[in-house]
């Protein structure tokens, strides 16, 4: 199976390349690795012609824009890169037969539920922010494209292609600066200033490894699961296992980093923002094909430990150099 990544670049792309290159059915070639050279968000228009040169069977669309605060100050821009590019994106795969996987985010939901439960993937999306928004709209653009084809392509040898629609929530891992990384960056300012480092207290999510996510992906695409053979789309909930504030999650990495740093817990008020972040980021985890749940939080992060440690150690030695 021919697989291409967008965003192949970024931390997720990374991941779901390497994901990928280990699993038997992409064959010796591997997938193809589009980075923002090659997909650039603002520039979507190449997409038919690596369509063409490429020819993948799957596309995972790993690239969007997810400064969520960023899209705030220009939601015009947000809708541009997440919810056009990936409308063009689905167009010019959907028209050559091509089943598409859209990496999209809890934030389509406005994190109000007050019940414990986590959002369920047929519960009815409405964002509270910017981000969210233009994610939505990826999701439905989409959608509709697919659905569109199915109906056409409805009763021939072949089956249409499939979209998946597969949202998460709280990713980390190696790359770009994410929580684990900037948590321990203010860790050391905190401790450098004599002070407690103060972490908001009622967010809630589930925190998922960008490995762990690749390798949910790569398990819908190996047992041909991306939507129900009578389908066009399916939307999947990927996420790791169990439910934390920011707090908890700081806790935890400071205790497997070996930070001796006092956590002050304060309310999200404290922080003012351009965007507005769901308090509730949880999602309910569909089934995946083998029965088995994606792995707690804290075994990924205890996973994930050692980089961090050795992201800290080199910074230690960078400031020493300085």
């Amino acid at each position: 199976m021919r697989v291409a990544v967008t965003g192949a670049g970024g931390r997720l792309g990374r991941a779901m390349v390497q994901a990928l290159a280990d699993a038997p059915f992409t064959g010796p070639a591997g997938p193809v690795a589009w980075t923002r050279r090659e997909f650039d968000l603002d520039e979507v228009a190449s997409i038919d012609a690596l369509l063409d040169r490429d020819r993948p069977e799957v596309v995972v669309h790993a690239a969007a824009w997810t400064d969520v605060d960023g899209c705030a100050r220009d939601p015009g821009r947000a809708m541009a890169r997440n919810g056009d590019a990936t409308d063009r994106l689905a167009a010019a795969c959907a028209s050559r037969g091509v089943d598409l996987v859209v990496i999209s985010t809890n934030e389509v939901f406005d994190g109000r539920r007050d019940d414990g439960r986590g959002y369920r993937a047929d519960d009815v999306p409405s964002p509270a922010n910017a981000y969210g928004a233009s994610k939505l709209a990826g999701e439905s653009a989409a959608t509709a494209r697919y659905e569109s084809r199915w109906a056409a392509g409805r009763g021939a040898e072949v089956r249409p292609p499939q979209l998946a629609v597969a949202r998460t929530s709280w990713l980390f891992g190696p790359g770009a600066p994410d929580f684990p990384t900037k948590i321990l960056a203010a860790a050391d300012q905190a401790r450098e200033a004599g002070e407690a480092l103060r972490v908001v207290s009622d967010e809630w999510g589930s925190p998922t490894y960008t490995h762990d996510l690749a390798e949910a992906i790569v398990e819908l695409l190996a047992e041909d699961a991306l939507a129900p053979r009578d389908r066009a789309v399916a939307i999947h909930h990927l996420v790791g296992g169990g439910v934390a504030s920011r707090a908890d999650w700081a806790r935890q990495i400071l205790q497997l980093v070996g930070r001796d740093v006092a956590i002050e817990e304060v309310p999200s008020s404290t922080w003012p923002r351009a965007s507005t972040p769901p308090r509730w980021a949880v999602l309910e985890p569909t089934p995946l094909p083998s029965g088995e749940p994606m792995r707690p939080w804290p075994a990924a992060m205890a996973d994930h430990a050692p980089s961090l440690r050795r992201g800290v150690r080199g910074s230690v030695a960078d400031g020493a150099r300085r």
